[in-house]
C-alpha cells in the first residue's frame, strides 16, 4: 500500500507498512501460535489452525478517531506529532472512503462554529477528537469530543448545516471530556439527533451501534469472525454461509448445542449471529447499558423474543458466577478486553459444565495466559482474523472443548 503520509514522515501509525502484506499475516499467525506454545497451553502443538481471514489493505477502517489540532481557521484532522501538535492526514488510505469524504465538510463545520481545537501542550482549547463510524449505506455516526458543554447548543442548532456539509451524518453526539489525559472520550454523552444508533450490516446480521458501544474497527473482517464463531457454536457450517442470513433461523437440531452465553457481548454480535445460525436461546452480558440497548433492538428486529434471547447489563464474571449449575449453557463465548478474562472467570470456565468455550482475543499474550490455566478445556481449532493490517495487532479466535 502506498501512503504519502508515511513517505513524508507525517505518520508512522501503520508500523508494518514496509512489510509485504502476506508476510504481515504470516508473522501474526506465527506470533499467536508461538504465544500458545510458549505458555504451555495443553494441546497447542497439535492445534488445528484454519487459514487466516485477511483484509483489504486499504479503506478497511470503518471506525476512526480523528485527533483535532491546529487553529479554528485551519484545523487538522489526523494525529499528533512528537511535540503533541496536530498533524493533518487527508485521504488516509486505511480509512473507509466515507470517512475521508466527510473530513472536508467537518473542517468547514469547525471553522463555521469557530471551535478551537484542543492544544495538548498548553491544555487550552475545546475540540479534542471527532470519532467517525460508518454504517449501513455509508451512513455516519459523528461524535464531537469536547472539553466543556459550552458549544453543545451551537452544534445542536447547526445540525442542518452539518448535514448539508456531511450528507451521511445520521447520528451526532457531543461527548464531554474535561480532563487532560490520554483517554479518548469522557463520561458524558449527549445525543443531539433523533437517531440514537447507527445501523450496520455485519456478517449478514443487522446490528445497531450506540455512541459508547464497542464495535470492531474492520466490519468486513468482523463479519467473518462472527460467522466463524456461530459455526463453531453450532458444531456445523453456518446455514447460508457466504450469502448472508435471512432473518432468524430455526432452533438447532435436537442433540446439538441449544443454548449460548456471550460474555462481554458488546452490541451482541456473537450472540445474534449464533441465534441466526440456529442456536435456540442466547444470552448476552455487557457492562455498557448503551450496548445492551443496541443488542436488544437488533434482537427485536430479528424476531428474537424472550423465548430466544436475553441481554443483560452487568459484569461478565460476576454474572456468570451467580448462575446456578442448571443455567450453564452448552456454549460460552468470551470476547474480553486486552487484559483477558482474569483468573476468576478462567477458573469458572474450567470447572463449569459447558461443553464448548469459544475465546475471541485481541491480545495473544493474555489469551495464552488464560488458556494455560484452563486445563479441563482442550483447544481444537483456531483462526487468525486480521482486523488491523500494517500493524502488529491481531484478533484470534479459539474453539475449546471439554476434555
Amino acid at each position: 500500500m502506498h501512503c504519502e503520509h508515511w513517505q513524508a514522515g507525517r505518520c508512522h501509525s501503520c508500523s508494518w507498512l514496509p512489510h509485504p502484506y502476506p508476510r504481515q499475516v504470516d508473522d501474526k499467525q506465527h506470533s499467536a501460535r508461538t504465544a500458545l506454545v510458549d505458555a504451555a497451553v495443553a494441546g497447542a502443538e497439535a492445534l488445528d489452525w484454519l487459514p487466516p481471514v485477511t483484509s483489504t489493505t486499504t479503506g478497511f477502517r470503518t471506525k476512526v478517531k480523528l485527533v483535532i489540532g491546529g487553529t479554528p481557521r485551519r484545523p487538522t484532522f489526523g494525529t499528533l506529532d512528537e511535540h503533541r501538535h496536530g498533524v493533518d492526514l487527508p485521504g488516509c488510505p486505511i480509512q473507509h472512503p466515507a470517512v475521508n469524504a466527510a473530513v472536508p465538510g467537518l473542517k468547514r463545520f469547525v471553522r463555521r462554529l469557530r471551535l478551537r481545537p484542543y492544544d495538548v501542550p498548553t491544555r487550552q482549547g475545546e475540540l479534542k477528537y471527532v470519532h467517525v463510524s460508518v454504517g449501513q449505506g455509508d451512513a455516519l455516526m459523528l461524535r464531537f469530543v469536547l472539553r466543556t458543554r459550552e458549544h453543545v447548543g451551537a452544534i445542536r442548532s447547526a445540525l442542518p448545516d452539518l448535514r448539508a456539509l456531511v450528507p451521511g451524518a445520521l447520528v451526532v453526539t457531543a461527548n464531554i471530556h474535561p480532563r487532560h489525559e490520554a483517554t479518548v472520550e469522557g463520561p458524558d454523552e449527549i445525543v443531539l439527533t433523533r437517531e440514537r444508533t447507527l445501523p450496520t450490516h455485519v456478517g449478514g446480521v443487522r446490528l445497531h451501534l450506540g455512541p459508547r458501544a464497542f464495535a470492531q474497527t474492520n466490519s468486513t473482517v468482523a463479519g467473518h469472525l462472527y460467522r466463524q464463531v456461530a459455526e463453531w457454536a453450532c458444531g456445523s457450517r453456518v446455514p447460508g454461509s457466504g450469502t448472508g442470513y435471512e432473518g432468524a433461523a430455526a432452533p438447532a437440531d435436537e442433540g446439538g448445542a441449544r443454548t449460548l452465553w456471550d460474555l462481554y457481548c458488546g452490541v451482541g454480535g456473537f450472540a445474534l449471529h449464533a441465534a441466526a445460525a440456529g442456536i435456540a436461546h442466547v444470552s448476552g452480558v455487557e457492562i455498557s447499558s448503551d450496548a445492551i440497548a443496541s443488542a436488544r433492538m437488533s434482537a427485536r428486529e430479528m424476531g428474537l423474543g424472550r423465548q430466544r434471547s436475553d441481554f443483560q447489563v452487568g459484569d461478565a464474571t460476576k454474572w456468570a458466577l451467580e448462575r446456578s449449575a442448571a443455567e450453564v449453557p452448552d456454549v460460552v463465548v468470551v470476547n474480553p478486553p486486552r487484559r483477558g478474562i482474569g483468573t476468576e472467570l478462567a477458573a469458572w470456565l474450567d470447572r463449569c459444565d459447558a461443553g464448548r468455550v469459544i475465546y475471541s482475543s485481541c491480545n495473544p499474550a493474555s489469551l495464552a495466559k488464560d488458556l494455560a490455566s484452563m486445563g479441563n478445556l482442550r483447544p481444537v481449532q483456531a483462526r487468525l482474523f486480521d482486523m488491523f493490517p500494517h500493524t502488529a495487532h491481531s484478533e484470534v479466535a479459539v474453539l475449546l472443548e471439554r476434555r
